[in-house]
C-alpha cells in the first residue's frame, strides 16, 4: 500500500504500460486520474482499475484540454502526489518519407505534450511529489526508419535530468524510465501494414537478449518503484526495462 490516499495522475491510463500501471497503484491504495483520446478504451480501463478511477478524454498534444484535465483533478482533489506522463504515439518513416505534418504530429504528442503537462501540474505538486515520464529504448539506439521517435523520446530523457535540477529544492523528484519492447498495441498502431508488423516482431524478439517481449505489468513495476517512496534518493535517472537489450 505504497500510494494509500495518494493522488496518482496517468496521462494515457487507458492502454499498454498505462493502464497495467494505473491498475498497480490503485491496487496500493492510490485515487487515480486516468487520461487517453478513445472513450471506448476509457470507458474499459476504469471498470479495470476500479469503481473511484476518474476517466478524462483528452488528448496530451491539445493544451487547452490539458488545462482542462488540471482543473478537474483541482476540483476533485487539490493536488497531485504522482504524476505519471505516459501518453505517447509510435510510427516508423524513412527520412525521405518524413513530412512537417508526422513531424508535428510525433512531436507533439511525445514531446510538447509531456513538457507542458508538467508545466501545469506544477501548482498540484508539493514537496515529496513524484513525476515519471516514459521515455524509450529508442533513444538509446539506432533504428532505420525510427528517427523522429527517437528525438522526441530522447528530448523526454533530456527533461527528466532538467526537469529533476530544477525542481529538487521543491522537494519534487523527476525520473524517467526507458521500455523496450513491451507487448502493448503501440506496434499495431505505428504504421507499419500488417505484413511489416510479424516481422518486426521477430526481428525485435531475436535482438532481445532474453529472447521475449516484456509485459506491460513488468513496465509497471518499475514505474511504480520510481514514484514510491522506495527511489526516495533517486532522482534525474533514466531505468531501462527491456531485457537487456541496451546493455549487451
Amino acid at each position: 500500500m505504497r500510494f494509500k490516499d495518494k493522488v496518482v495522475v496517468v496521462l494515457g491510463g487507458n492502454s499498454g504500460i498505462g493502464l497495467a500501471s494505473a491498475i498497480a497503484f490503485a491496487k496500493e491504495g492510490g485515487k487515480l486520474v486516468i487520461t487517453g483520446r478513445n472513450a471506448e478504451t476509457l470507458e474499459a480501463a476504469t471498470e479495470e482499475i476500479g469503481p473511484n478511477t476518474i476517466a478524462l478524454q483528452s488528448d496530451i498534444s491539445d493544451l487547452k484540454a490539458l488545462d482542462n484535465v488540471m482543473s478537474l483533478v483541482r476540483d476533485a482533489h487539490g493536488r497531485i502526489d504522482v504524476l505519471f506522463v505516459n501518453a505517447g504515439v509510435g510510427g516508423f518513416r524513412p527520412v525521405e518519407q518524413v513530412d512537417a505534418e508526422f513531424w508535428e504530429h510525433m512531436v507533439g504528442v511525445n514531446l510538447r505534450g509531456p513538457y507542458f503537462a508538467v508545466q501545469k501540474a506544477l501548482p498540484l505538486l508539493k514537496p515529496g511529489s513524484s513525476i515519471v515520464l516514459t521515455s524509450s529504448l529508442g533513444h538509446a539506439k539506432g533504428l532505420p526508419g525510427n528517427s523522429v521517435y527517437a528525438a522526441t523520446k530522447a528530448g523526454l530523457r533530456a527533461l527528466a535530468r532538467n526537469f529533476g535540477a530544477e525542481f529538487v529544492d521543491r522537494g519534487i523528484r523527476v525520473n524517467c524510465f526507458s521500455p523496450g519492447p513491451i507487448d502493448t498495441p503501440i506496434i499495431e498502431r505505428s504504421g507499419l501494414t500488417p505484413e511489416q508488423i510479424p516481422v518486426l516482431r521477430e526481428k525485435i524478439t531475436e535482438d532481445v537478449p532474453m529472447k521475449r517481449f516484456g509485459t506491460p505489468e513488468e513496465a509497471a513495476k518499475a514505474v511504480l518503484f520510481l514514484a514510491s517512496d522506495d527511489a526516495s534518493y533517486i532522482t534525474g535517472i533514466d531505468l531501462f526495462v527491456d531485457g537487456g537489450a541496451s546493455s549487451f
